[in-house]
């Protein structure tokens, strides 16, 4: 497949309306994940994945079997699935965030999963509860397809990159929090308390994300004209910032402590996977150099297992 056609364009400016009442949505389906599965470190419960039809929260435990959820952009449906053979759709189209909650927790109570969740929205400002906000109502089936198809490829090359480290690493997973596909890497050591200051998210969420050294890196759609991938590190190192990066296109932003490539760098690059693999190696270097990881031992070559093939 040309690069052209694998790397979808998309303009921020052209979907911001749809991106952010899904932003409103996908919290929904993720708190929902949250208030069914028990904690993990860095809450990685919560997150959503990228699937072949576009973000699953994956099995999520109830009583003695299991739901999930998906919001399937091929066929714009939330599929609500059950262990016990039960289905339910709710429409993703124009609508309020009022009346897909709505719909999601009756498709849930249908189910026999009656479900609590915390119901308004966390790391953004204002917080409208979800009950009540009709100002996010937006869908454009096109935008949204697109999107998941921008996810599907930070996705693959995310995983190419996780190969390369056999230290404690997170799966590629969806934050909806900040609406961001995120990967970390963590050196095995601890990490001063986080200060916080996400809107409307305790500090003590932001003291459970970070309380390991770490390296992280992902896909936001922000920060460019078609998105962005990031890097960062906590804590950041002494000459963080001016630590020398690749592409040339990359650059460090001082209000939020980032390294970001623009998503159409990327996209318009020969060859995509190369440009943003060289992004994505160069600024973990740059937090494992600076910060004195233990490379050596959290470091290794992913194709190592071909030699034990058979001729």
């Amino acid at each position: 497949m040309a690069a052209q056609q694998a790397w979808p364009r998309l303009r921020v400016s052209e979907w911001v309306e749809t991106r952010d009442t899904l932003h409103m949505w996908t919290q929904i389906v993720g708190k929902i994940r949250l208030a069914h599965a028990p904690l993990v470190n860095h809450w990685w419960q919560v997150t959503l994945y990228v699937s072949p039809r576009g973000l699953t929260t994956s099995a999520i435990p109830y009583e003695d079997g299991a739901f999930d959820l998906e919001f399937d952009f091929v066929e714009h449906l939330l599929h609500v699935r059950s262990s016990d053979g039960g289905t339910r759709e709710v429409a993703l189209e124009p609508k309020p965030v009022a009346d897909f909650y709505g719909e999601t927790m009756a498709a849930l109570a249908e189910l026999r999963i009656p479900t609590e969740i915390q119901a308004a929205p966390n790391e953004v400002e204002p917080a409208i509860p979800f009950a009540e906000d009709r100002q996010h109502a937006s869908y454009d089936a096109q935008a949204a397809h697109l999107f998941w198809r921008q996810l599907l490829q930070a996705n693959r090359v995310l995983g190419k990159f996780r190969s390369r480290f056999v230290g404690k690493v997170s799966p590629v997973h969806f934050f909806w929090g900040s609406m961001d596909l995120a990967c970390t890497r963590f050196s095995g050591r601890s990490a001063p308390p986080h200060p916080g200051g996400a809107p409307n998210c305790g500090n003590w969420v932001m003291v459970e994300g970070y309380s390991r050294e770490l390296a992280s890196c992902g896909f936001w759609p922000g920060g460019g004209e078609e998105g962005a991938f990031y890097a960062y590190a906590y804590p950041e190192p002494e000459g963080y910032a001016g630590f020398p990066v690749a592409p040339e296109a990359a650059y460090y932003k001082r209000d939020n402590g980032q390294f970001l490539l623009p998503y159409e760098v990327v996209a318009d690059a020969k060859d995509p996977d190369d440009v943003l693999l060289e992004f994505l190696s160069s600024t973990y270097e740059a937090a494992a150099e600076l910060a004195h990881w233990d490379r050596a031992s959290v470091e290794e070559d992913p194709d190592r297992w071909k030699q034990h093939q058979r001729p």
